[in-house]
């Protein structure tokens, strides 16, 4: 599985973690990141991820800022892009689960660097269960098709 990860300046330390820690899993990572503190902008790294997957370049993603809010934010602004803020892992198993989430998102300044390992173990370790789920999944990508015409 390719896993598309970016971040901002508040975040280059976890994602430099997170990316070593997936690949040891054996994910093949693509970073879309900043690698420098220099002050950026959050919204055009969550676009970068979003767009990745869109167009099939990588399967899921992980996106890091401070909080996690405005990254994710922005990469759900992209049609087909399901991305959930969470801190801690039963969020992030249950985003995949019912939501059937395509990004994980998390704040460096909210998470330690263990729970955040823990958030993207319960979210890659995870399956879209479908079912039930399934018919609120479609009707989230109606609203989408409503205001994307």
């Amino acid at each position: 599985m390719k896993i598309a990860i970016a971040n901002d300046h508040a975040a280059v330390e976890m994602k430099r973690e997170i990316q070593s820690y997936l690949e040891e899993k054996g994910y093949e990572v693509i970073n879309f990141g900043t690698d420098t503190n220099e002050r950026c902008n959050y919204p055009d790294y969550g676009l970068k991820v979003a767009e990745a997957i869109k167009n099939g370049e990588a399967d899921q993603g992980v996106l890091i800022c401070g909080t996690g809010i405005g990254i994710s934010l922005a990469a759900n602004k992209v049609p087909g892009i399901r991305a959930a803020v969470c801190s801690e892992p039963v969020s992030a198993r249950l985003a995949k689960q019912h939501n059937n989430a395509n990004i994980i998102a998390f704040g460096a300044r909210i998470v330690g660097m263990e729970e955040a390992k823990a958030i993207v173990d319960a979210f890659f370790g995870s399956e879209f269960l479908g079912g039930r789920h399934a018919m609120r999944v479609d009707l989230i990508s109606e609203i989408e098709k409503k205001y994307n015409k």
